[in-house]
């Protein structure tokens, strides 16, 4: 854990401090130093920086998850992309670490800053200096011009790298199984990424890795994921799911709850070399093992695809945009290619959340990820 010595609080800050966060991994470390050494930050979650609107919400809600899991007040800012884009406009061809991240910086902060004063806080600060590809020097320079552009707040200018704290980041990171990306999260440094994304073969092979190396949380993130889809879901009368490999979120307890509270569920059953069909599941007693060592249904077909009302995907990686990487087979981008009418869902762990999924002209996209 950090040195109390290695992070210094400002003299007559007393307890309270405005935190401006850009995600729920970056604040983490910090957050739980704050907590042992007596403060008590308020998350001031302000990133309209961050694109597409998807990836937005995806760092937003796991952000105030968190924050509601730790007790701790969290803000939710505007989420204004076209307001920050006519301030950076003039510089999107800078280079990262040019420019434009200052002016990012300054716009974010500033915006910080007022709240801060509305809150009757005189203190904040940010984990924008907790990233190892951000300069410290451009945060520092945005944080003393906020200061200076709402009068009657301070800024905590301080490297939260220091202490170990970088390290326990990493550590957290894994310990709660947070999506966490490669990019800041501009379009700008997107584009960037998209440029080095590694083929789906290598993807494939890094997911693989990254399973086991989070092979003791799986089951934790599958009971989380569960949670949140069951909740999704109330509404919905006949689903169209999966069995899981052991490798994949474990959806079995939703099943049995839909099933339990009178759902219809219907599963996939491969019928040949690139083709499936739905067949209806009544219970577990209904299923045997088939292609691929899957558990299937042996009931009649299910065809009425238009009385579906979400369609569960497994998937190896998704991206904010829906885009999908499968097992490599097909088998649901040929079946789901004509159901354009029905709400697909992709069901995947934190981790396989990445920056950008390489697609091609027959991948499906999904309508959200779950």
């Amino acid at each position: 854990m950090a040195k109390k010595a290695a992070i210094e609080i400002p003299e007559g800050m007393g307890t309270e401090v405005l935190l401006h966060a850009c995600c729920a991994p970056c604040s983490s470390a910090i957050v739980e130093w704050m907590l042992e050494h007596g403060l008590h930050p308020t998350i001031f979650y302000y990133n309209p920086n961050i694109w597409p609107r998807e990836e937005y919400e995806i760092r937003k809600e796991e952000s105030k998850q968190h924050a509601e899991r730790l007790g701790i007040r969290w803000i939710d800012g505007d989420y204004d992309h076209e307001h920050w884009l006519e301030g950076v406009c003039d510089l999107k061809d800078e280079p990262e670490r040019g420019r434009r991240c200052e002016q990012c910086f300054t716009l974010r902060l500033i915006v910080a800053a007022r709240k801060a004063k509305a809150l009757g806080l005189k203190y904040f600060t940010t984990t924008l200096a907790s990233s190892r590809w951000k300069s410290l020097e451009q945060i520092e320079m945005a944080g003393h011009k906020a200061e200076q552009t709402v009068e009657g707040v301070a800024f905590w200018a301080q490297n939260w790298r220091k202490g170990g704290l970088y390290e326990r980041r990493n550590a957290l990171l894994k310990a709660y199984g947070f999506y966490n990306q490669q990019y800041c999260g501009c379009e700008f440094s997107a584009h960037r990424v998209q440029q080095s994304v590694p083929s789906k073969a290598v993807l494939r092979n890094q997911m693989r890795d990254a399973k086991r190396q989070h092979a003791g949380l799986l089951s934790q993130m599958s009971t989380d994921v569960v949670a949140r889809l069951g909740k999704s879901l109330s509404d919905a009368n006949i689903v169209m799911a999966y069995w899981p490999l052991p490798d994949e979120v474990d959806i079995r307890p939703l099943l049995t709850s839909l099933l339990a509270a009178g759902k219809t569920v219907v599963l996939p059953k491969v019928t040949g070399d690139e083709t499936m069909e739905l067949r209806r599941m009544d219970s577990e007693d209904d299923l045997k093992e088939g292609a691929f060592h899957i558990m299937e249904p042996v009931g009649e077909p299910f065809d009425d695809y238009d009385s579906i009302d979400v369609a569960l995907v497994p998937g190896v990686a998704f991206d904010a945009a829906g885009h999908r990487l499968g097992r490599g087979r097909g088998y649901y981008d040929r079946f789901l290619a004509d159901k354009t009418r029905l709400l697909k869902v992709g069901v995947c762990f934190p981790f396989q959340r990445i920056a950008w999924v390489p697609t091609d002209a027959n991948d499906v996209t999904m309508d959200k990820i779950g």
